[in-house]
């Protein structure tokens, strides 16, 4: 069959490229619980293991036809209609959820159910031709001259692509337009303050505030979370805790609803903030939940944000440890 080694060749390097990105920027199991993913496949060997098994699998779809090639695909076709299941469940649930697909964390949005859906077809079609090539070295064994001409190509246009729309490191990027601060003593300083915006926000009792305004009043502990995000379930749980360990720090929810339609809503103080116009996400550059923002009394912001439940949870730590001296008791 013409080109039959093209499907397996692709759903390959699909599973090897993830594999390997895994193993460079591994996963929480909190990113695996805003997946969806069952609680009693949460395990930490499951998701050690889980790079090494898309890369076995790809490596199987090179060298492996006929009947073992067969087995192969049908493992792979299965693997990506359960990646397409858990994306589509979450864009019909609405949640600002991101997923470690290719290692480094991005948001799901429609593009990646068409990325996976493409990867589904692709693996029907190998599905479909892998039994047809050699049972040992499968599509590598059936390739003639032209063929090796085929792969080249591809492979020229996968790293031309790949060089194209490779991303800047965060690090460069802010290296690139920030500028360290040097303190008194001529050392630069390791964080850069920039001031609180002075935006808008809303309580949840319904009255407008300034939020440089309102951190002037005390350090102010932002917790950006959703509704239906797995991670941001531990955080609100987390939240009283918090409190009780940072009485000097007004710890509070910042919700993207406003306060009629918000499922969270803290009428108690430290009241929840409500920011359906994207203000303080925006200014923040805060595009995923959980995340937190310390702002200072100085007006300025004091750390973050981070992003994540454990690095919220370190990050509590580090604030404790700067007011105390000292790790918070375990």
């Amino acid at each position: 069959m013409p080109l039959s080694f093209v499907p397996a060749l692709l759903i390959a390097a699909v599973l090897v490229t993830s594999g390997v990105a895994k193993l460079r920027h591994p996963d929480d199991l909190s990113g695996w619980a805003d997946l969806g993913v069952p609680a009693v496949l949460r395990r930490t060997w499951l998701l050690k293991l889980h790079p090494w098994v898309e890369l076995v699998l790809g490596v199987a779809m090179i060298v492996l036809g006929g009947v073992l090639g067969a087995l192969a695909a049908l493992v792979a076709l299965a693997l990506m209609v359960g990646y397409l299941v858990f994306v589509v469940r979450i864009l019909q649930a609405g949640t600002d959820t991101t997923c470690a697909c290719f290692g480094a964390r991005k948001r799901i949005t429609r593009v990646t159910a068409v990325r996976n859906g493409w990867y589904v077809l692709l693996a029907v079609a190998a599905l479909a031709t892998s039994w047809t090539t050699p049972l040992l070295g499968g599509p590598v064994a059936s390739l003639s001259g032209v063929d090796w001409a085929w792969v080249a190509g591809l492979a020229a246009a996968a790293v031309t692509v790949a060089l194209t729309m490779w991303p800047v490191p965060a690090d460069e990027t802010a290296a690139a337009s920030v500028q360290p601060v040097v303190g008194d003593d001529g050392e630069e300083l390791d964080y850069v303050r920039s001031l609180t915006p002075a935006v808008p926000l809303t309580r949840a009792d319904g009255e407008q505030v300034n939020l440089r305004k309102l951190s002037m009043q005390q350090p102010l502990l932002l917790l950006a979370v959703k509704p239906g995000c797995g991670s941001c379930t531990e955080v609100i749980a987390q939240a009283p805790t918090w409190r009780e360990l940072l009485p000097e720090v007004s710890v509070r929810m910042l919700l993207r609803d406003d306060p009629q339609n918000a499922e969270i809503t803290e009428l108690a103080e430290p009241q929840s903030l409500h920011d359906p116009e994207r203000y303080a996400y925006d200014s923040f550059g805060i595009m995923m939940t959980p995340s937190a923002v310390l702002l200072g009394a100085d007006g300025m912001l004091a750390g973050g944000p981070v992003t994540g439940a454990q690095q919220i949870e370190e990050f509590i730590g580090d604030i404790y440890e700067s007011l105390h001296g000292g790790r918070p008791p375990a």
